[in-house]
């Protein structure tokens, strides 16, 4: 009996000495890559704050890719879950357009807050102009594309401006067009087919 309970003990002991070993010899982990995440459900519009985001560290080759190094202080173009990685996709500027080839990403504020209320990220919209002059009415561009709908600012009168912020996709050609129908005519808009 005394004899079994040593055997057993032995063999512990060197299942625990192998063990030791290996972990010695063992190469060491990486050193995690730091992503800044959502620190909570976060809604479309929202102008990150610090107390917004954390930082996590991802295993190397996990993190995604066009990772926003300086989120604090800029929009967020569509809603991120708690935990999801901040990218300049998920941001409003210039990478809104990536995933449209040959569009570009175009902030236009149409007059009716209530009007730019029932867009949604992804609607395909033809922008019409009328004159405040009376003049007639006339298409501005077609099927442009919502590419964010920034949250108005709680203090009403943080802009002084009236209407709501819409980041739509365009074509290059179009931007000249959009720009002076945004501050010379009345914007409206019609679902693109």
């Amino acid at each position: 009996m005394v004899l079994a309970r040593r055997r057993l003990l032995a063999a512990l002991l060197t299942a625990v000495a192998v063990l030791v070993g290996f972990r010695a010899v063992a190469a060491p982990l990486p050193p995690a890559v730091p992503v800044t995440v959502a620190a909570r459900d976060l809604p479309a519009g929202v102008l990150l704050r610090e107390g917004d985001l954390r930082t996590v560290g991802f295993a190397p080759g996990t993190s995604p890719d066009g990772l926003a190094p300086d989120a604090v202080g800029r929009v967020l173009a569509s809603g991120v879950r708690r935990g999801e990685p901040i990218t300049d996709a998920r941001l409003v500027g210039p990478a809104l357009a990536e995933g449209h080839p040959g569009r570009v990403a175009m902030p236009v504020r149409l007059p009716d807050a209530a009007m730019a209320g029932m867009l949604r990220v992804g609607d395909s919209i033809d922008l019409l102009g009328a004159d405040p002059q009376g003049g007639p009415p006339g298409p501005v561009t077609d099927a442009a594309l919502v590419l964010a709908l920034p949250r108005e600012p709680d203090d009403t009168s943080a802009d002084g401006l009236p209407g709501r912020l819409v980041v739509l996709g365009v074509t290059p050609s179009d931007v000249p067009d959009v720009a002076q129908a945004s501050v010379t005519r009345f914007l409206a808009f019609s679902y693109a087919r």
